[in-house]
C-alpha cells in the first residue's frame, strides 16, 4: 500500500520527522552546550560550536513547518470521523506550537547575537553580554516549558479521533490521552513547583512512548479508511 494513498503513512512520515529533527534542539544541543548555572561556559561554548547551534535554529525552523503539515494530514485522515474534533488537531498540534517554535527561534537568534558581539553591544562588558545570552535561553526554556501545555492538548482530540475511528486501535488512543495528561502536568509543574519537573518528566516517560507507538503503527500498518466509513462531519 503506498502512502500516497494511505494518509495514515503521510501523517506517520511526517510525525517521524519531527521525532528525529525536534530533539537537536530541545536536548542533544543544551546536553552538549550548556553548562547549568555558568553563563560564561555557555557562552563560549555556543562561540566554539556556532555551526551546531546554528543547525539547532534550523531544525526548529523546519519543525515549525512540519507541525503544521502534520496537523494537515491528520486532518485529511480523520474528517470524516469528527471533523471539529479534527480542527483541534490542526489548531492546537500544528498552527499554535508552530507560531511558538518560531517565537523561540528568535530568542535562540538574540543569544546567538550577543554571544558573537555584535558591534552595537560593545557598550556591554563580556560577563554582562553572558549573562543576556544565558537570559535568552532560559526565555527559550521557558517557552518550552509553556509549549507542554499544547503538546499535551492536542493529544486528547487525537486521542478521541483514534479512539472512535475504528481503522486504528483503541489502545493507541487511550495512551495517546494518558501521554497529553503528562505532557499537561508536566508544563504546570514546570510553572508552578520548577523543582520537581524533572522527576515528573522521567515518572512520565512511559506515557510519551505512546507516541511512539503510534509512529510506528502509523507507518508499519498505516491507517487507511474502510471504504465504507460511516462520515460524520
Amino acid at each position: 500500500m503506498s502512502s500516497t494513498r494511505d494518509p495514515g503513512r503521510v501523517a506517520g512520515i511526517w510525525y517521524l520527522l519531527l521525532v528525529l529533527i525536534g530533539p537537536l534542539r530541545l536536548i542533544y544541543i543544551p546536553t552538549k552546550l550548556f553548562v547549568h548555572g555558568n553563563a560564561a561556559a555557555t557562552a563560549d561554548n555556543i562561540a566554539a560550536h556556532e555551526t551546531l547551534f546554528r543547525l539547532g535554529i534550523v531544525g526548529d525552523l523546519v519543525c515549525g513547518v512540519i507541525l503544521v503539515l502534520l496537523g494537515l494530514a491528520f486532518y485529511r485522515l480523520f474528517k470524516d470521523v469528527d471533523r471539529s474534533l479534527a480542527v483541534l488537531v490542526v489548531i492546537f498540534g500544528g498552527v499554535m506550537p508552530a507560531l511558538i517554535t518560531f517565537v523561540g527561534v528568535v530568542s535562540d537568534a538574540a543569544a546567538l547575537m550577543i554571544v558573537r558581539g555584535a558591534d552595537f553591544l560593545s557598550v556591554f562588558d563580556k560577563p554582562q553580554r553572558d549573562a543576556l545570552a544565558l537570559l535568552f535561553l532560559r526565555l527559550r526554556d521557558q517557552q518550552n516549558t509553556a509549549a507542554e501545555i499544547l503538546w499535551g492538548v492536542w493529544l486528547f482530540p487525537l486521542a478521541m479521533l483514534v479512539y472512535r475511528s475504528r481503522f486504528l486501535p483503541r489502545l493507541l488512543g487511550l495512551w495517546l490521552a494518558i501521554g497529553g495528561v503528562a505532557y499537561v502536568l508536566l508544563s504546570l509543574t514546570g510553572e508552578l513547583l520548577p523543582e520537581y519537573q524533572e522527576k515528573v518528566f522521567a515518572y512520565a516517560q512511559p506515557a510519551f512512548i505512546g507516541e511512539i507507538a503510534f509512529v510506528l503503527w502509523l507507518l508499519i500498518r498505516g491507517a487507511r479508511r474502510p471504504v465504507d466509513a460511516t462520515t460524520n462531519s
